[in-house]
């Protein structure tokens, strides 16, 4: 009798563990490649984003103290 209530606790976060898993939809990546067509400096990241749209991309942001324009999609 003694064993299963040490037992127990254990149990009982493996079991919520599970269930967390599975009630938590995975979250999809970004991923991030420097734009080929923007030119100089990015300071306003919509600027970014729309020539990242025309490159196929999702959207764009301006990235780094260099200010490159940073393409985004799903992974």
């Amino acid at each position: 009798m003694e064993s299963s209530h040490k037992l127990f606790p254990a149990v009982a976060i493996l079991l919520l563990l599970v269930v967390a898993t599975e009630v938590v939809p995975a979250q999809a990546r970004e991923c991030e490649t420097e734009s080929e067509r923007f030119n100089g400096l990015c300071f306003v990241s919509e600027n970014c984003a729309g020539v990242c749209g025309a490159e196929g991309f999702t959207g764009g942001k301006c990235s780094g103290l260099k200010r490159r324009c940073m393409c985004t999609k799903e992974c």
